[in-house]
């Protein structure tokens, strides 16, 4: 794949799915623009500029669209452009249903969908004047396709996203534009690791272990998978791919006998 001169602006970059994205893009040469809202940020571009990739980072939540339009500038003021933007930063805060509370319910919303939100309407703009760009949105398996109980908020977070890549696909087509959504099943990541120690505190190895056994290539996804998927989508070669939500999870959706 051809990624000459490509600017990609990955919200959420230092850790897990965030950060197997960022390094698949910078290992092909794309410059990166790093966002996060964790204090690791400057250490992580650190160490990636070690390796000679071309980044910069950026320290912000998804929340504050003030930050997020203050970043796109930088962003546009160091590389001159934005080709890629990928949607990544995201929480999963479960609860029962009926104990959930509303800081339960807006914490999800407001960084899964409200963030996505704000930092596509800032980047856009870019692209639309460039004639170009590749969003790529992470949303889940996890309410579009499956679900379990204590999900709701969350599962309903990133169900929003597909509609929300699906109107962006239509709506900038004319523009050069594509817009694609990941669904990662079960992805060993941080978030994964604290839904285990949440689930099964005493043993959460054993609940890691439940996870892969029930994916049939025999093993849980990493964050080079998810970056893998994403540097195709981000490529020249995807062109004819737009609103599409692409399940990534190992074939555990298909077993029709799961569970017996």
């Amino acid at each position: 794949m051809s990624f000459q001169n490509r600017v990609a602006f990955v919200t959420g970059g230092t850790k897990g799915n965030g950060l197997g994205i960022v390094e698949a893009f910078a290992a092909q040469g794309v410059k990166v623009a790093v966002a996060s809202r964790g204090p690791e940020v400057d250490s992580v571009v650190a160490e990636m500029k070690e390796k000679g990739w071309d980044v910069i980072g950026f320290r912000l939540d998804v929340r504050d669209k003030a930050a997020v339009k203050a970043a796109v500038e930088a962003t546009i003021v160091a590389y001159g452009k934005i080709d890629i933007l990928v949607n990544n930063a995201g929480v999963m805060e479960c609860a029962p249903f009926l104990e959930a509370t509303e800081e339960n319910l807006n914490t999800n919303l407001d960084i899964n969908v409200k963030g996505p939100w704000n930092v596509t309407q800032c980047v856009l703009p870019y692209m639309v004047k460039a004639g170009y760009g590749r969003i790529i949105t992470l949303s889940s398996v996890t309410g579009d396709y499956v679900s379990d109980g204590g999900d709701t908020a969350y599962a309903m977070s990133k169900a929003a996203l597909i509609g929300f890549g699906k109107s962006l696909a239509v709506e900038f087509a004319g523009n050069g534009i594509t817009s694609n959504m990941i669904c990662p099943g079960c992805i060993l990541t941080p978030m994964i690791e604290k839904y285990a120690n949440e689930q099964e505190p005493e043993n959460p190895e054993h609940f890691i272990e439940l996870l892969r056994q029930g994916v049939p290539v025999g093993r849980l996804g990493v964050p080079q998978d998810v970056g893998y998927l994403a540097a195709y989508l981000a490529g020249d070669e995807a062109g004819f791919i737009t609103g599409a939500a692409i399940v990534l999870d190992g074939g555990g959706l298909i077993p029709e006998s799961k569970g017996l």
